[in-house]
């Protein structure tokens, strides 16, 4: 079942309201790597054209997505922000310190490679100190006053946020830079795969979450959002 859309008002829509309306156009924007997080104040249009892509292709892709074999966040604020906590903020915390691990040995026994992603055990581990500060800050204080007001105008700390979240953009950016995104080298032993895996999957992970925030919950709770 094709999801029907009208080319021209896709055209002007910005591609973040796009992603939090229609379940699986995340995953056809990270396949034409549309940053739909950090960037979805820009129009579609004007996104396909900066990237260099054929509007219509991503159009075509979009109305092609099967909308009842897709899975979506909850809906209402309570549940959304569980799923938040959840979903990314745990394993954000279960799971970069095993990529610092991995990046340091992979680094250290392929130190010689030409391809070996020095700097990624760094970066990795300065992602962890600064996710960690911006995760603390939305659950003793943004988060919970979110849930016990239900709605209201939190701009300044959201600004924040948001501030942050561009931060963790240029993160990923790097960290697919290292990894030459994640294209590993003849006979990479088990350790980089799964190093390049994990990275790859936090990247996805984190432009989700950021998404999700970016997107669906906080303009619940903008001026600018509620008129």
């Amino acid at each position: 079942m094709n999801v029907e859309i009208d080319h021209e008002q896709l055209r002007s829509k910005p591609i973040g309201e796009i992603a939090a309306a229609l379940p699986g156009a995340t995953a056809i924007f990270r396949k034409f790597n549309l940053d739909f997080c950090c960037g979805g104040d820009i129009a579609l249009g004007d996104a396909t054209s900066k990237r260099g892509l054929e509007f219509s292709e991503v159009a075509q892709a979009l109305a092609a997505i099967d909308p009842e074999g897709q899975t979506s966040a909850p809906t209402e604020t309570e549940a959304l922000i569980d799923h938040i906590l959840s979903r990314y903020h745990e394993t954000h915390r279960r799971e970069l310190p095993e990529l610092v691990r991995l990046a340091r040995k992979v680094e250290k026994v392929h130190h010689l490679h030409p391809k070996a992603p020095h700097g990624l055990a760094d970066l990795l581990e300065a992602m962890i100190g600064e996710l960690e500060v911006h995760m603390k800050k939305e659950e003793l204080i943004l988060f919970p006053a979110m849930q016990r007001q239900g709605s209201g105008k939190f701009d300044a700390p959201i600004t924040q946020m948001r501030h942050d979240h561009d931060d963790h953009g240029q993160y990923l950016r790097q960290i697919e830079k290292l990894t030459e995104n994640f294209q590993l080298p003849d006979g990479a032993c088990r350790t980089w795969q799964a190093l390049y895996k994990g990275a790859e999957k936090l990247v996805d992970d984190l432009t989700e979450h950021v998404h999700l925030e970016n997107n669906v919950l906080f303009p619940r709770f903008e001026t600018k959002a509620l008129g």
